[in-house]
């Protein structure tokens, strides 16, 4: 949340007296009187030498005025550094211009001496030259869309001069041009397109550039005429141009352009597109963030294609530094981006062309007017912790600001001031900053340094009588030679050093007397409080008046304080004794204090671990007692367990028992299994006190019969027989059923073969020839 228009009223309040707040020292470790100084805007210091009593802090001494005095200390003791204002050169106002370097800011040079949280306020008076020089440069967009415009322009020379001698007989023009880089997307970049970009083969047109600069500041207004006559039209691809780059060179390049020191610096911007700004490079490729310096050669801007289009945070800045007012004369179909553009520039305008740009010079006369009479001071290089309030004292003045001051409708020759008032959070030393009239050269340096110290005019004997004859005064205070301590340097070191006795007065290597006293000879001596009575305890660690309070009486009005614990009168208890001492809201129906099982504070239980309020009867958190008691149960009715052998000592005194056939109290029931496998049956009463019971054992025990072990072991092994015959019953049968389904399967197959009745054809039967060897065949 901004905190500056509260600031400014406040300042403003006070400053007329309606600021009546009481004033306050916050005062935190206070040494000497700079620490106090320095500890807030209101605290001031008591010189006066016994002001402090016998062991109280030389803290007191620190305080607002009005308590000081009230304390006894004099008005001619109190320290309190002052603020001063020192005007160190004060040159008177120029009346009108006379060929010399004109005075339009007063004073020039001022220092400031003041203390933190103190505001302090000088005026600053103004007065606008009659007939101050103006510089403009006419800056033009000859992109092949304001080819009508250039046409007007060429034509322009004798209005614009007789425009400009109206305001002032010293009037210089200049002129430049721009389209944009010459690399693509922004221009074609093919050689003949490059050279003549324009789209028409009967216009003359000349080659694309980024921006030149083609006439130096003149008062001639033929030199003006011939020039721009020489200009013809350019080209290129986008809608966009490169505005910014050509107004940064312009600004940047005072010696190329011809700026004069003591003038009226405008740049005359005509266009009828918007602008590209920084990022926009990235799409060429060019990632080379602008610098904000000259790059001119052969007056043309040669960093064109390397370096990306500046932001309009650096363009700002540039013209602020060279004072250099910009005017955008721009077509209708752009004037609202030109008009966001000039929010963000100080000193700026915006004028509407005509198509033709024929009202130029008109635009230009009511622009120059409005930026000249709008008188804005501001300043330069403001220190950290420093706040500064502008309040502007003129006819049309604008309400008080903590980063400007603005005066409207100033006409020239008109004195204007303005009150600054200026306020420095802590402490510094030779700091300065610039105060000045945006667009002018004028300037006041004021150079600030805090008053944190304090000049109390001391003597400078060494052997003061204040302090023993062993010290000189410091502010009130001893400050004591080698080999003495205390707060009048009434002790001797001796041997030891003063560390060492220090240390002595230090718990826990912690602060020395707890910050409650001073360390005399080694031991600390207390000092009062702020009722009056005294720290004690060998560190000062105690005080008895911070003990606890009950209905807004310290320890209840029944007790003392004592070391931060209340010691309760007789009858009375509590931390804060707020109680009488009684018992009755704490008795049980059986006449006993919280059962025993917790203690009575300020009439109500205060129980053991678990045990419930109001009077400690039951126990949510405890273990169960039917089983915590079974050991001490089976022992005492059965002569049982593990306390079998020593169960008098074990359970007698917790544990009453007694052996019943039947129960007769109604108190928790139990039934647990013994360390034999019976079950017990018993009741429990818990008595008065936290291990002390009552118990009813009933005298059987329930002790189920044995197992038949001949039963088992026959039952076990038949069982296993009869599971072995039954599993091999099971495995064979799963044999019989694979084998028959088998069988089966082959049967089927069998009958559907009928390889046997089928004839190979491969085989032939065997043929048997007998020759007879004696028959001749007669």
């Amino acid at each position: 949340m901004d905190c500056w228009p509260l600031l400014i009223l406040l300042l403003l309040i006070c400053k007329n007296g309606l600021c009546q707040n009481e004033e306050v020292c916050s005062k935190t470790v206070i040494n000497s009187c700079s620490d106090c100084i320095r500890s807030g805007p209101h605290c001031v210091w008591c010189k006066q030498l016994n002001f402090t009593k016998p062991g109280e802090q030389e803290a007191v001494r620190c305080d607002t005025r009005a308590q000081l005095m009230q304390r006894g200390c004099q008005m001619d003791e109190i320290i309190s550094p002052e603020n001063r204002i020192s005007i160190v050169k004060e040159t008177p106002l120029s009346i009108s211009f006379n060929q010399q370097e004109p005075v339009q800011l007063s004073p020039q040079n001022i220092s400031l001496k003041i203390r933190p949280g103190h505001s302090t306020t000088f005026s600053v008076s103004f007065k606008r030259v009659q007939g101050y020089p103006v510089d403009l440069y006419y800056l033009m967009d000859l992109s092949n869309s304001m080819k009508d415009d250039l046409d007007n322009v060429k034509g322009l020379g004798k209005d614009l001069f007789e425009a400009l001698k109206i305001i002032t007989e010293h009037a210089q023009i200049g002129f430049g041009a721009f389209v944009d880089k010459t690399v693509l997307p922004y221009t074609n970049t093919n050689e003949k397109k490059l050279k003549r970009p324009c789209d028409e083969d009967t216009q003359q047109c000349q080659a694309a550039f980024s921006y030149r600069h083609v006439l130096n500041m003149t008062p001639s207004e033929d030199e003006f005429k011939r020039k721009v006559t020489e200009q013809f039209i350019s080209g290129n691809l986008d809608s966009p141009e490169g505005s910014l780059d050509a107004i940064m060179q312009a600004a940047v390049c005072g010696d190329i352009i011809g700026w004069r020191n003591s003038s009226t610096r405008l740049i005359v911007l005509t266009t009828d597109a918007g602008f590209h700004m920084a990022g926009d490079g990235k799409l060429a490729g060019i990632l080379e963030p602008n610098d904000g310096h000259c790059h001119m050669k052969n007056n043309l801007y040669y960093k064109s294609i390397d370096m990306d289009y500046p932001s309009v945070g650096q363009l700002a800045m540039q013209l602020e530094k060279n004072n250099i007012q910009p005017i955008f004369a721009v077509t209708e179909n752009v004037e609202s981006v030109y008009k966001q553009l000039s929010k963000m520039i100080p000193k700026s305008e915006v004028g509407v062309l005509q198509k033709d740009s024929k009202n130029v010079v008109e635009l230009i006369k009511s622009a120059y007017n409005r930026l000249s009479s709008k008188v804005t001071l501001t300043h330069d290089n403001l220190p950290d912790n420093v706040k500064v309030v502008y309040t502007p004292k003129c006819k049309h003045a604008g309400p008080p600001g903590s980063s400007e001051g603005v005066c409207g409708n100033v006409p020239a020759g008109e004195k204007i001031s303005f009150e600054v008032t200026v306020v420095a959070d802590s402490c510094m030393k030779d700091k300065s900053f610039t105060i000045r009239p945006l667009g002018i050269k004028d300037t006041l340096t004021v150079s600030l340094s805090t008053n944190c110290e304090c000049d109390c005019n001391d003597p400078q004997d060494s052997t003061h009588p204040h302090c023993k004859g062993k010290g000189r005064v410091n502010c009130g205070i001893c400050s004591c030679s080698e080999g003495s301590v205390g707060q009048f340097c009434e002790c001797s070191t001796g041997d030891k050093d003063e560390h060492f006795l220090r240390a002595s007065c230090q718990r826990d290597n912690g602060t020395e007397c707890e910050g409650r006293g001073d360390c005399v000879c080694g031991r600390c001596k207390c000092h009062t409080t702020e009722n009056g009575k005294f720290y004690h305890g060998d560190f000062c660690e105690c005080d008895d008046e911070h003990c606890e309070k009950f209905q807004n009486k310290l320890c209840g009005g029944n007790g003392k304080c004592n070391c931060g614990k209340c010691e309760c009168y007789q009858d009375y208890e509590g931390s804060a004794c707020q109680c009488r001492v009684s018992d009755e809201g704490c008795r049980t129906l059986e006449n006993t204090v919280c059962y025993g099982r917790g203690i009575c504070k300020c009439n109500r239980c205060e129980c053991n671990e678990g045990y419930q309020r109001p009077r400690c009867k039951t126990c949510l958190g405890c273990p169960d007692p039917c089983q915590t008691k079974l050991n001490c149960i089976e022992c005492l009715g059965f002569d049982s367990g593990p306390f079998e052998k020593n169960c008098s000592v074990a359970c007698s005194s917790s544990i009453h028992s007694e052996m019943v056939e039947e129960f007769t109290i109604a108190s928790k029931q139990c039934q647990q299994k013994d360390s034999q496998g019976c079950w017990i049956k018993f009741n429990l009463e818990q008595l008065v006190g936290e291990d002390n019971y009552n118990a009813e054992i009933l005298k059987e025990r329930d002790c189920p019969q044995p197992p038949n072990i001949t039963a088992i072991i026959g039952g076990s092994i038949a069982s296993v027989a009869f599971l072995g015959i039954l599993l091999l019953m099971l495995i064979k049968l799963l044999i019989y059923m694979n084998d028959l389904k088998e069988y089966k399967k082959f049967e089927k197959e069998k009958k559907k073969s009928k390889w046997a009745e089928a004839n190979n054809p491969l085989f032939q039967d065997a043929t048997t020839t007998i020759a007879n060897p004696t028959f001749t065949g007669e």
